[in-house]
């Protein structure tokens, strides 16, 4: 027993010699320190000033910055490259916007590390303010190793893009999703793209792929397959002109948004599998608006009273704008009809489906004695919004 005790209870003698006056207080002493370190983060008042009063941060983002480099002596660094990207034009704003999104950039070195990429942006197009303005919102791509990275990627996506002239698609992709120049160029950006070639997506179509969702290319091969797998589950098939169409959709929005949309047109008398069928015929159609969407089937079958196989067919007639088109046509078919001006009526889709040069000619400049009249009701909420505007 007393074995036991001796090494659990420590001797109060030696305590006792080694803390004489004051037993515990050390070891109060001690946690207090600790707490102390764990408690307030290191803290550099040199950057911290630097940046509230040059860079005109507020005291806790220059704090938070701060602390990231702590054991930063001077602002030599960042004095130099402050006035490195003043003299490329560059505002305050951007600057701020830039270090907000990169503090790491104040302590690069300019000759080998942001020289070499700003010149690398420019040679791409993005000159004057755009430079300043790309900067303040792409810093992050001053991190990334120009050799390893930016270039070779750059050049696989330019073999890409279609309508690219002056690098233009290229700069729409990078303001999109720079991360698309920040992933391993042979593993992930050529990976993805090779399955997607393999999925019947190619040319025109992975080019618009491209410009419109760039996020899809950066993304893990993994998660990729997985958005495909779940489009191909919907019916899709592969090498079908619909797959990136669908594709895109699906990438748009979550899970939950999806299945809540697809509910609202099955709230309007739709089957599940007509909703499917409608998807499949117009993958766009889910990008459409919720108020959108309720909108136009109530006036379509409530109003017109359209058959919903009539939709089933022609999902489309849901996108096209209720104020700009819906409406206005179908006051002019209103008209028509009851002045007897047509031979043979067409359906309300197939009028919806004219360009707007072929409906004003067949429904309204070939009935010249109505032509004001016809006029009035599909121009007439123009007129009446640039009266209220100048009123």
């Amino acid at each position: 027993m007393q074995s036991l005790k001796s090494l659990f209870i420590p001797s109060l003698f030696h305590l006792h010699k080694k803390f004489p006056s004051h037993p515990t207080k050390p070891f109060l002493s001690l946690f207090s320190n600790l707490s102390t370190k764990t408690e307030t983060p290191n803290t550099n008042s040199i950057i911290t000033n630097h940046l509230t009063n040059t860079l005109k941060f507020s005291k806790s983002q220059a704090l938070s910055i701060s602390t990231r480099f702590f054991r930063v002596k001077s602002t030599q660094k960042p004095q130099s490259v402050l006035l490195f990207l003043q003299n490329l034009g560059f505002s305050d704003t951007h600057i701020r916007s830039a270090v907000r999104g990169s503090p790491q950039i104040l302590f690069s070195d300019i000759d080998k590390i942001l020289k070499p990429k700003i010149e690398f942006f420019q040679e791409l197009g993005i000159v004057g303010s755009e430079l300043g303005k790309f900067i303040s919102k792409n810093s992050t791509l001053l991190n990334v190793s120009l050799e390893k990275k930016l270039v070779p990627c750059v050049e696989i996506l330019k073999k890409i893009l279609f309508n690219n002239e002056n690098n233009q698609g290229l700069i729409r992709v990078l303001r999109r999703c720079n991360g698309v120049v920040k992933v391993d160029p042979e593993s992930r950006l050529l990976g993805n793209i090779a399955f997607l070639k393999s999925c019947g997506i190619v040319g025109s179509q992975l080019s618009m792929l491209l410009t419109r969702q760039p996020w899809l290319f950066a993304m893990q091969e993994t998660k990729l397959r997985g958005l495909v797998s779940r489009v191909l589950d919907m019916g899709f098939d592969v090498n079908s002109r619909m797959l990136v169409h669908a594709l895109y959709t699906v990438s748009c929005m979550s899970n939950k948004t999806f299945m809540r949309k697809l509910d609202l047109i099955r709230s309007s008398g739709f089957s599940s599998d007509e909703c499917m069928e409608m998807f499949r015929k117009t993958p766009c159609l889910l990008r459409t608006s919720e108020e959108k969407l309720k909108l136009g089937i109530e006036f379509f079958m409530n109003t017109i009273k359209l058959e919903k196989s009539v939709l089933i067919r022609s999902p489309s007639s849901l996108m096209y704008s209720m104020e700009e088109r819906v409406i206005p046509r179908y006051k002019v078919f209103q008209i028509m009809k009851s002045k007897r001006l047509l031979k043979r009526e067409p359906s309300f889709v197939h009028v919806l489906n004219l360009t707007e040069e072929e409906f004003l000619t067949k429904f309204i400049v070939k009935f010249s004695d109505h032509t004001e009249e016809l006029l009035v009701a599909y121009k007439g909420h123009l007129l009446d919004s640039s009266s209220e505007d100048e009123s």
